[in-house]
């Protein structure tokens, strides 16, 4: 995927354009002259169960933004893969079959879901790639700078070895699935940001982002370089980052070093508290799921001005050029900022993060 370069989050978008009259897309679409009316089906596909985002946040903001914008009258039909790439298959033709207006999806498999994103657009049926750029003719593709998220990860790495930083320092690098497009740019991202500061001595590709399958990794590097010969540890997501800090935990380590993640997990943001995590990449999922819902009801409804406002970026996949897409920025998340930001969204209260175990810790943070 082509690299561009993103400094407005999603929800500033609507600013300038609304001023102007042309985006309205928080209010009714009833003064619209619409390809379809307000009655409209969006299917959802999400990709896999291990990261509970896509069920506790992604899917009931965009079910929401989408009942908004058309008067209570459109749908959201949700399914989840649970990692399995037939199963996607068979969910997406399903929804082929049922003759949804438009498609999200967030592929298990960029390029075996290709045939698929082909049968919908023959059937007239637009496909919004979300979160990862699934091949073949999509109409828009909406995430993340996933090279900015490895940037924010790498940077952070480096940050947290302090000033005393030194090539000789090793890291071990436990990487997303091979079969996500993303992985190998948030690998590319933090890679930027390692080289030349500090020495990569084991990495990893990590089938299907599995935190068990993570665990065996480090593991390994645990025997390959020694519990005391690790400064750091990049880990591509927050699920992965557990199953790091089991094998550390296992291997006798009690103080863990610096350890990265990415999507804000409740469980991330407690190890956080307590120190056992350094950081995750928090990506603010409500700008990333209402500019989804906006920009599928916008395509469906044929309102073009307001699509193309949307989708002001542009990306490659290997099989299609110049793709519209709106490419949302990242937080580093760290203990010194979460009251501003995952609380602060209303992603978490300070109860869900300060359960018992974690009451004093929390007021170490000042997290009150």
């Amino acid at each position: 995927m082509r690299r561009i370069a993103i400094s407005v989050a999603a929800s500033s978008l609507a600013l300038p354009l609304a001023a102007c009259g042309v985006l309205n897309s928080s209010g009714s679409s009833s003064d619209a002259t619409p390809a379809k009316g307000n009655d409209i089906t969006v299917g959802v596909l999400m990709p896999e169960k291990t990261n509970t985002r896509y069920a506790e946040f992604d899917f009931p903001i965009m079910k929401s933004t989408i009942s908004e914008l058309t008067d209570k009258k459109g749908k959201a039909e949700y399914q989840n893969a649970g990692g399995v790439a037939s199963v996607q298959d068979k969910q997406m033709q399903k929804m082929i079959d049922q003759k949804v207006d438009i498609i999200v999806l967030d592929a298990v498999d960029s390029h075996l879901i290709l045939p698929m994103v082909k049968k919908a657009k023959t059937a007239g049926i637009p496909v919004i790639a979300y979160d990862r750029l699934a091949e073949g003719p999509i109409d828009a593709y909406v995430s993340f700078d996933g090279e900015l998220v490895g940037e924010v990860q790498g940077r952070s790495l480096v940050e947290a070895l302090g000033s005393n930083v030194d090539t000789s320092d090793k890291v071990v690098m436990i990487n997303g699935s091979p079969t996500d497009p993303n992985a190998g740019v948030f690998k590319a991202g933090a890679l930027s940001e390692l080289q030349g500061k500090v020495t990569v001595a084991a990495s990893y590709d990590t089938k299907a982002w599995d935190p068990g399958i993570a665990q065996e990794e480090m593991t390994k590097a645990i025997d390959k370089l020694g519990k005391d010969n690790i400064a750091a540890v990049y880990s591509a997501n927050d699920a992965m980052a557990g199953g790091i800090i089991k094998a550390l935990q296992n291997a006798g380590v009690t103080k863990m070093p610096p350890i990265t993640g990415q999507d804000a997990e409740l469980p991330a943001v407690q190890r956080i508290v307590t120190g056992e995590q350094y950081m995750s990449v928090y990506k603010p999922y409500p700008d990333l799921a209402e500019a989804a819902a906006k920009i599928a009801v916008a395509k469906v409804q044929g309102r073009d001005i307001e699509f193309d406002a949307l989708t002001r970026d542009s990306v490659d996949s290997p099989t299609n050029k110049k793709i519209p897409s709106q490419l949302v920025s990242v937080v580093a998340l760290t203990k010194d900022n979460i009251a501003s930001t995952v609380v602060a969204d209303g992603i978490y209260k300070i109860s869900d993060i300060c359960t018992t175990k974690y009451k004093s810790a929390c007021a170490a943070a000042n997290l009150k």
